[in-house]
């Protein structure tokens, strides 16, 4: 029997403007029920899925569940609100065996709480990919909140 697994992590970096890294840490995702049809459909190229592309991040501590479509309390003001997301694959255990996604927000104005964070195929609703919760991060005007998320695929 042929098998497939996904093992998604982010990792994050909290900067001072002038680039000081105040905190770095990961955390593993939880990928969504919906993403699954997703990422079939853009296996067998079958019924125009859209990749995914965008990150965002939420003020919501809310349990992490493979039922969420959405983030629980989505950020969209002070320079956390959705952005596009930067792909790439690079080879962990097997050539390319890894999508990564790098995001990056530059918080303005007051700032804000980021709680929980999001791979979305749309800059706009969308299906979630993955949820995690990154623990309470408070990110003041001008410092910048740095996302990499890896998704290893791995196979029998």
């Amino acid at each position: 029997n042929d098998s497939l697994t996904f093992d998604g992590v982010f990792d994050f970096e909290l900067l001072n403007a002038d680039g000081t890294v105040l905190k770095r840490w990961s955390v593993h995702n939880k990928m969504t029920n919906a993403s699954l049809a997703v990422i079939s459909g853009l296996v067998g190229n079958v019924d125009a899925q859209t990749a995914f592309t965008h990150a965002a991040n939420g003020s919501s501590a809310t349990a992490v569940s493979a039922s969420h479509t959405t983030l629980q309390s989505e950020n969209s003001t002070n320079g956390l609100a959705r952005t596009t997301t930067t792909e790439s694959r690079q080879t962990i255990t097997q050539t390319n065996d890894t999508l990564r996604f790098v995001a990056s927000w530059t918080a303005t104005g007051a700032g804000g709480t980021i709680e929980e964070v999001g791979i979305f195929n749309a800059g706009s609703s969308g299906t979630m990919l993955c949820r995690a919760l990154t623990g309470t991060t408070t990110v003041a005007a001008t410092q910048v909140f740095n996302l990499t998320y890896n998704l290893k695929f791995v196979g029998n």
